[in-house]
């Protein structure tokens, strides 16, 4: 029985509309003096975020994993004094298949010394106008979103207030489990779609969703993590962050998310204490953002599924 696997999913002109993306991105960077740097894509360490798992292997005897990011090894390259720069190519995460997701997929993601989020959202709003020929930008706090759409202040409604708006906007056939879970959920599925055509910049999210961002107080006095996503049509692209240096705090936050994936019986992996150690030496005031190349490909060319952009997806590797 002959199969046609062997062939690539995508088409010809696709790679060569991929071939001159990343062209066009190294471009942008090479004006604004943004240095392109290689970090490793296999590590002793995994990420610790409890809603990503790192793909293992073996190296040398030891577990090994493939990187989910290229954050860790860019921040450390930072503590180094190596100044604005950014990674270009693959990236791993385990379970991440669908129309919108392949276990290994592109990444960009860079880091501007002596910036805020507030300034590196201006600088994604360019990139991806240039790149989509998208004029139209709006900003919108994560307040204002929801208040907007549901008529809910996400950073003080109650639980309760939270599963309830679940309940009348979705029928699920389970009960979400906390209220991360909840504005998650109206998130992906009530606001998203709201979000129109042009390019949206979402920002000051919930404290208990900062990752690796500050918490800061907002114009309201409510603590908020200064992060943002960046939307094209309602697609997610970018997530940015305000970024944490407080060692303390980092290793604060990984022994947290490793406390949750042992709670909720997840993978439990060895956590970056080197980056602990490189916030300790001396991160800069930064911020950084990563951003999904494929999907970015798959709306400038007009693709609808990310196979279409992609050569050679997990079912023909």
């Amino acid at each position: 029985m002959t199969s046609n696997l062997w062939r690539p999913s995508a088409t010809i002109e696709a790679l060569r509309h991929r071939a001159a993306l990343l062209a066009e991105i190294r471009q942008f960077f090479t004006v604004r003096k943004v240095l392109e740097t290689e970090v490793p894509v296999l590590s002793r360490r995994a990420t610790s975020d409890p809603h990503i798992d790192s793909i293992p292997t073996q190296c040398g005897g030891d577990n090994a994993y493939l990187a989910s990011s290229p954050e860790f090894g860019l921040k450390r390259l930072l503590a180094a004094g190596f100044g604005d720069c950014y990674y270009l190519g693959k990236a791993f995460r385990q379970g991440e298949a669908g129309s919108r997701h392949n276990p290994e997929f592109t990444m960009l993601e860079w880091y501007r010394c002596g910036w805020d989020d507030r300034r590196l959202m201006d600088e994604v709003a360019d990139l991806l106008s240039e790149v989509l020929e998208i004029q139209q930008v709006q900003l919108l706090s994560y307040r204002e979103l929801f208040q907007r759409e549901l008529q809910l202040d996400p950073h003080n409604a109650s639980d309760s207030d939270l599963h309830r708006c679940v309940e009348q906007e979705m029928d699920l056939a389970f009960s979400p489990a906390d209220r991360s879970e909840c504005l998650d959920l109206l998130m992906s599925h009530r606001l998203e779609p709201t979000m129109g055509e042009g390019i949206t910049l979402l920002y000051d999210f919930p404290a208990d969703q900062a990752a690796l961002a500050k918490v800061l107080p907002d114009e309201s006095g409510t603590p908020v993590a200064r992060r943002f996503e960046a939307y094209v049509g309602g697609l997610e692209l970018a997530n940015g962050y305000w970024e944490l240096t407080d060692s303390a705090e980092q290793l604060r936050r990984f022994q947290a998310d490793h406390a949750y994936r042992q709670k909720h019986g997840l993978n439990l992996y060895p956590y970056e204490e080197r980056l602990v150690e490189a916030l300790r030496a001396g991160m800069p005031e930064c911020a950084g953002v990563a951003l999904g190349v494929d999907r970015l490909l798959m709306l400038a060319g007009g693709y609808k599924t990310i196979e279409e952009v992609i050569a050679f997806p997990i079912e023909r590797a």
